[in-house]
């Protein structure tokens, strides 16, 4: 499995021949990518805010991935037919992933974050296995935290039956968990690796990143943190 960083909450996953983007915004400090470029079998999307779905015109070859409501968002503000709307605790198989739609505390407006609602805000876990109560000892998986707030069932159903092997967790404060809760979220979900996301992007949320770290260990972790460059790519099979 292989992910790349692309800045914010932008994430490209590849598992397996199948290619993942995760809520596309390429306006960040952090990527130096056109958009054009990329060509994602299906676009993730956690939520309608429009640091999540700035660029989602750019990928209409794609087929999306999002609650209903953001969904037949879509194809009514962008002609974007195809689609798949799923809701918490579902699993689809898409190409060579699974992909299970998880819980995320934060709010929904579409696009400017106020008016019509796009539903429940979500996040992600990709596998290369299907999920199942018999632990598989070669799965990789990957959960993308998308906007939260720090939350019990990251530990008691997203650790506990979904085993990430990495997270990719918002440390940005303001909007979303900040240092402290973050590396609390990542104790909790006793993963090999965490990424820190959703920060620097605008002044409410830049953070000193290195707090993170300290407090991944502070919480007496094991986790590796990895704080990216922007666009910066890593095989995570060979760091779990």
């Amino acid at each position: 499995m292989e992910l790349t960083w692309y800045g914010h909450s932008t994430w490209g996953v590849t598992v397996g021949e199948t290619d993942f983007l995760i809520d596309p915004f390429f306006d960040n400090p952090f990527t130096d990518t056109d958009p054009e470029e990329l060509d994602p079998d299906h676009v993730l999307l956690t939520h309608g805010h429009a640091d999540h779905i700035a660029d989602v015109d750019r990928f209409r070859g794609a087929h999306f991935v999002g609650t209903p409501e953001l969904a037949g968002y879509l194809t009514d503000e962008y002609g974007i037919d195809d689609t798949t709307g799923m809701n918490l605790g579902g699993t689809v198989e898409l190409g060579d992933a699974y992909v299970t739609m998880v819980r995320a505390d934060h709010s929904n407006g579409i696009d400017t974050g106020y008016g019509t609602s796009a539903g429940m805000p979500a996040g992600y876990v990709l596998s290369d296995t299907k999920p199942t109560q018999v632990a598989e000892e070669d799965a990789t998986t990957f959960y993308h935290a998308g906007d939260t707030s720090l939350q019990t069932e990251m530990r008691d159903v997203t650790a506990t039956f979904l085993e990430p092997d990495a997270a990719a967790v918002p440390v940005g404060d303001h909007f979303t968990m900040g240092p402290m809760q973050a590396a609390v979220a990542v104790d909790w979900l006793d993963v090999d690796v965490a990424f820190p996301m959703h920060y620097d992007t605008f002044p409410p949320i830049e953070v000193d990143v290195e707090d993170f770290e300290r407090e991944v260990k502070a919480t007496g972790s094991q986790t590796d943190v990895r704080v990216l460059d922007g666009d910066e790519t890593l095989d995570l099979d060979e760091l779990v």
